[in-house]
């Protein structure tokens, strides 16, 4: 059912309208560029019926906004298009899974694709973590017209039909309009965080067949229930989705999927414990220890603006991302799936994780910045807060008694914390390409000087 998309690249005004804190790296210097479309077509609406298939309702026409970063040279793209349903949480498009994962993007060949697959990148909106502007103009044509004004979204109704049938037509080149027209692809991997995710959870249980388009899915941040479809004319209601039965990620599923979640996913309202499901061919869940919703990589420099009581969390889930994507593409490719690990610990009669010594959580795929802490790293903000300051987490001191047991000297721990980076990389939840910068997020300062009082304990116990 899918429909022929047309792309029109967009020039002038005030250039792509995409929520970042961070820049990423410099794509000109990677050989990178980057362009902006818009793509016009038909999209349907679906409704569920049995055996987690769908059936179309009514179609509207639609022209979205498509973002692309791509190598310049096409002997420079190595055949993988990573496709991001941008994420609309703020009230406008952002896209945080490119932030996550920019760096291997670019070292990796790939081709980056952001959709505007919601009402709300379009249209605007209030969002759903207090971040939204008071005032002024949301929808994009009336913020830009220059640049925007073509642009139209019917409402989520459709959202997973735009989604589809713009990734279906990036593999479909007729003209030097398209966007990829010079190159070669061989595969495409859908990536979304949180709001993004969940939509992701829904179109690989109900829709991902319909357009036979996508190789492999990345789901990053999910709640435990799947987006609903939606109504025409109107974004979609995100609370409905915590509320929401458990949906686990249907067996009879073609593509790899591998689910990536923080501590905030597995508990607090998102609820994913509800959903955790086992490991099959076609399906790996990873659950990051000492991680956040979002974190400090995520809004970098602006920290101070989120108005939190408390340091945000300062977890490596940036390294654990990438290695996920890399692992997607082979996989996808038909080469070995993803390693396996145990889900965090955590107390079902409470409902709360288990903590080590030093407060970090047990289990789970592991980081330097867990096996050799130097921090208490949290996505589990229990105070009254905004939520926007919910989602970002907490960095605490350790205490500093535990830390000297720990740890000989500031020489010691920097010894333990290669050796946890080594076993990292080792295990497949880091990449050999990113060592470099996992070592320099070590923090020897915060290891406290060695006593002269020799009755003073001075362990490495791990």
């Amino acid at each position: 059912m899918t429909e022929t998309i047309g792309f029109v690249q967009l020039h002038g005004g005030d250039g792509h309208s995409v929520v970042s804190a961070t820049p990423g790296p410099d794509l000109t210097a990677h050989g990178y560029r980057e362009d902006e479309y818009a793509a016009s077509g038909v999209a349907y609406s679906y409704e569920p019926s049995a055996d987690h298939e769908v059936v179309p309702r009514d179609s509207a026409s639609f022209t979205t906004r498509v973002l692309v970063r791509r190598p310049v040279s096409a002997d420079d793209f190595t055949g993988t298009v990573v496709v991001e349903w941008l994420n609309v949480s703020s009230g406008s498009d952002a896209a945080p899974e490119y932030t996550y994962l920019a760096e291997e993007l670019v070292r990796g060949g790939y081709a980056w694709v952001g959709i505007s697959a919601q009402f709300t990148g379009i249209a605007g909106g209030a969002g759903s973590v207090e971040m939204a502007a008071a005032d002024g103009p949301q929808a994009l044509a009336d913020k830009d017209p220059q640049r925007y004004g073509l642009l139209h979204h019917p409402g989520d109704a459709y959202c997973f039909d735009i989604f589809g049938t713009v990734c279906a037509a990036l593999q479909q080149a007729t003209d030097n309009s398209h966007p990829l027209h010079d190159l070669s692809v061989k595969q495409i991997l859908a990536v979304g965080e949180s709001q993004s995710a969940m939509a992701l959870t829904t179109y690989a249980n109900h829709v991902v067949e319909v357009h036979d388009a996508i190789d492999g899915i990345l789901i990053h941040s999910r709640a435990a229930g799947e987006m609903p479809f939606g109504e025409p004319g109107c974004g979609v209601d995100i609370a409905t989705v915590f509320d929401a039965e458990p949906a686990t990620i249907r067996e009879s599923l073609r593509i790899p999927v591998l689910i990536v979640q923080t501590e905030t996913d597995v508990l607090t309202n998102f609820r994913f414990v509800r959903s955790r499901q086992p490991d099959t061919d076609r399906l790996r869940v990873w659950e990051i220890a000492g991680t956040a919703h979002a974190d400090l990589h995520q809004i970098g420099p602006y920290e101070d603006l989120l108005g939190c009581p408390m340091p945000v969390n300062r977890g490596q889930q940036r390294f654990v991302l990438r290695a996920a994507l890399s692992h997607l593409t082979r996989w996808a490719g038909g080469g070995t799936p993803p390693p396996s690990a145990p889900p965090l610990r955590v107390d079902n009669a409470t409902a709360t994780f288990e903590l080590d010594e030093i407060g970090n959580v047990r289990d789970g795929v592991r980081t330097p910045c867990v096996d050799a802490p130097t921090q208490v790293l949290s996505g589990i903000v229990s105070a009254d807060l905004p939520r926007i300051c919910l989602l970002f987490g907490s960095t605490t001191p350790a205490d500093p008694d535990l830390l000297a047991r720990r740890y000989a000297d500031a020489d010691d721990y920097l010894a333990q914390y290669r050796a946890a980076t080594t076993e990292a990389i080792d295990a497949g939840f880091a990449l050999e390409a990113d060592r470099e910068e996992i070592l320099a997020d070590a923090r020897p300062d915060l290891v406290p000087a060695p006593t002269s009082n020799p009755s003073s304990p001075q362990s490495t116990v791990r």
